[in-house]
């Protein structure tokens, strides 16, 4: 899978703000799928598995079978190399600008 398309992944499962909150969730640690469908009873287990595979397939989770159990841990790298692709270049820039406007103001 090319780079630009793991990127796609990430961005299309960070749109949504469920997923941006189930991730949130998992910062704290592992989940199962049943303690997640706790945090959240105004989905359906159904809506929260599909949630969860998007996740998933974007590589920000990775799911562990114990028994009848599935642990849902997060991945945070698909995010820090989106951070270091786009975030960190943007604000290196932004930086540079305000730079030279103090400097313009000062001088």
């Amino acid at each position: 899978m090319s780079s630009e398309s793991e990127d796609d992944r990430v961005f299309k499962a960070l749109a949504n703000s469920r997923r941006r909150a189930m991730l949130d969730c998992l910062k704290d640690g592992p989940r199962t799928t049943g303690m997640l469908c706790e945090t959240f009873p105004d989905m359906d287990r159904c809506t929260v598995m599909q949630h969860l595979k998007v996740l998933e397939d974007a590589e920000l989770i990775v799911a562990r079978r114990e028994g009848r159990e599935r642990w849902n841990h997060l991945n945070s790298l698909p995010i820090k190399h989106i951070h270091d692709r786009w975030i960190s270049e943007y604000a290196a820039h932004a930086m540079n600008i305000l730079d030279r406007l103090k400097s313009d103001l000062e001088g």
